[in-house]
């Protein structure tokens, strides 16, 4: 490195270093902060229905059949959906990543459309759901692992306030 390069580098370190304010977002960090949990703790919010109730159940390899310990999420999620009754629900059923796209996308969306019938069967009135499948293209985790595929086999609630059609 020649000399002009080197005063330009540590002239341009010394203006950045100079610009920067470590407390610059500690304002506004504080409200938002203060707005999630206030989200949190508020039993019609989806920020509460995510993070206490469940928004995702879990399936075991090459099924699209409800796991006990899944039910009982779905069973907090109909009670929530039953006293919010102005928010609509969209289940998006995914896939781990073994497997062909096309039969991927099918047992995502037989994943989806089970949580959505149990929901169904349990009061949650049909026009308030929509199921859809995005296979293995949304995976939460990437490895060729069991735990990776674990957690991408899954069925998650979005809840939504806009109309389904």
């Amino acid at each position: 490195m020649t000399f002009l390069p080197k005063i330009a580098l540590m002239g341009l370190i010394a203006i950045t270093a100079g610009c920067t304010n470590p407390d610059r977002f500690a304002a506004g960090a504080d409200d938002a902060n203060a707005d999630a949990q206030a989200g949190a703790n508020d039993p019609t919010s989806p920020l509460f229905f995510n993070q206490t109730i469940g928004d995702r159940v879990l399936f075991t390899v090459d099924t699209s059949t409800l796991t006990a310990a899944g039910k009982i999420i779905l069973d907090g999620q109909v009670g929530w959906l039953q006293s919010n009754a102005d928010y609509l629900a969209i289940i998006e059923g995914h896939a781990d990543e073994q497997g062909t796209r096309e039969y991927n996308i099918s047992l995502g969306f037989r994943r989806a459309n089970a949580v959505r019938e149990y929901l169904v069967s349990k009061g949650v009135p049909a026009t308030r759901l929509r199921a859809t499948s995005y296979g293995k293209e949304r995976p939460i985790q990437i490895c060729s692992q069991e735990s990776c595929y674990a957690s991408n086999r899954r069925a998650v609630t979005v809840i939504s306030l806009a109309s389904l059609s």
